[in-house]
């Protein structure tokens, strides 16, 4: 599925399913909630926090498509092209790193 997809069945849900977007900063408050849930798996999964009896049944694939959801519900609401938006950025990105990467000693 294509970035700009997703960005169309999300809307389709949304004004069907879910009958209609939520304000744009309680999607930004849900946004940093569902990336809590993802820091806390990796947290524990990855990192030095042990899991508790209440974390035994959590899902990383699926807390992370909850981030991903309502990143695109938010960019739905603010008429992004996540598409474009990401095109852009790895520009950006490929022409302010070109060498700062390969000269980053603590990269090797």
């Amino acid at each position: 599925m294509k970035i700009e997809d997703a960005q169309h069945l999300v809307d389709s849900w949304i004004k069907t399913t879910g009958i209609r977007y939520f304000n744009e900063l309680t999607n930004t408050a849900i946004l940093m909630e569902e990336v809590g849930e993802v820091a806390r798996i990796m947290a524990r999964q990855y990192g030095e926090q042990s899991f508790k009896k209440s974390d035994e049944e959590v899902n990383l694939a699926d807390e992370m498509a909850d981030v991903l959801f309502v990143l695109i519900c938010l960019a739905n609401q603010t008429g992004v092209n996540l598409t474009t938006a990401l095109e852009k950025n790895l520009e950006k990105k490929s022409i302010r790193d070109a060498d700062r990467h390969r000269n980053n000693d603590k990269l090797f």
